[in-house]
C-alpha cells in the first residue's frame, strides 16, 4: 500500500499538477517574504544588546553565555531583514558607518571602489550588467563623503532599490575575488564543484530580485 501511495503521489506531481504545486510553493514563499517585509525593516535602528536576553529561555545556558560574551564587547545591535542578503547588507552598512568621519581610509576605499568596476570587466564581467550596481555603490560612498548623520545613511540602506543594488555589487565583488583566487578557494568548496560553479549556483541565484537564471554573465565571466 505504501508503494502504491508513493506512485500515486508521483503521478499527481506529473505535468500540470507538478507545475501547479511548484507555483503554490513559490506563492507561499512570496507571502512569507511580504509578511517579513511589512514587520521588519531592511536595517533597524540601534537596539540595546540586552534585548537578546529576552529572545532565549533563561535556562538555555549556551545562548545566554554567548550573549554575555557579546555584551562584554558590544553595547548595541542592529537587526537586518532575514531575506538572504543580511550578511552583505550588515557588512556594507557597518563599514560605511565607520567611514562617516572621513579620513584616509575613506579616500582609499573610494579609490579602490572606483576602479573595482574595471577590475571586474578585465576578469570578463560584462560592463552593461554591472554598471548600474557600481554607480549606486559609488553614489552611496559620495553620500558618506559629505559626512551625513547616521540616520541619513540608514535611510539610504532602507530604500529597497538602493540597498539591494549595493548588496548585488558586494556579491559581484565577492564573486570576482573568489574566481580571481580560485586555486586557493577551491579547497573550501564541497561537492566537487569549481569556484565558478559555486558562484553560479550559490552566490547569486535566488538571493536577489535583480538576479535570475538568465543573468549568468553577471557572475560567470565570459571566458
Amino acid at each position: 500500500m505504501a508503494a502504491e501511495e508513493s506512485v500515486r503521489q508521483q503521478t499527481e506531481c506529473d505535468g500540470v499538477n507538478c507545475l501547479t504545486y511548484d507555483e503554490a510553493i513559490i506563492a507561499q514563499q512570496d507571502r512569507i517574504q511580504q509578511e517579513i517585509a511589512v514587520h521588519t525593516p531592511l536595517l533597524s535602528d540601534r537596539l540595546q544588546l540586552s534585548v537578546l536576553y529576552q529572545e532565549y529561555a533563561p535556562d538555555d545556558k549556551v545562548y545566554q553565555e554567548k550573549i554575555k560574551d557579546l555584551h562584554r564587547r558590544y553595547t548595541h545591535i542592529r537587526r537586518t531583514r532575514p531575506d538572504g542578503n543580511c550578511f552583505y547588507r550588515a557588512f556594507g552598512f557597518s563599514y560605511l558607518e565607520a567611514l562617516l568621519d572621513g579620513g584616509p581610509e575613506l579616500t582609499r576605499f573610494k579609490e579602490v571602489s572606483q576602479r573595482s568596476k574595471e577590475d571586474l570587466i578585465r576578469q570578463g564581467f560584462t560592463e552593461f550588467t554591472i554598471e548600474d550596481f557600481h554607480n549606486t555603490f559609488m553614489d552611496l560612498i559620495t553620500l558618506v563623503e559629505r559626512g551625513p548623520a547616521v540616520s541619513e545613511l540608514l535611510a539610504a540602506f532602507n530604500e529597497q532599490t538602493v540597498s539591494d543594488y549595493v548588496v548585488v555589487y558586494l556579491r559581484l565583488l565577492t564573486s570576482g575575488h573568489l574566481q580571481r583566487d580560485g586555486v586557493f578557494y577551491q579547497h573550501f568548496i564541497e561537492g566537487g564543484r569549481s569556484v565558478k560553479e559555486f558562484c553560479q549556483q550559490d552566490l547569486f541565484i535566488g538571493r536577489s530580485q535583480y538576479i535570475n537564471n538568465t543573468d549568468f554573465n553577471i557572475h560567470n565571466p565570459v571566458q
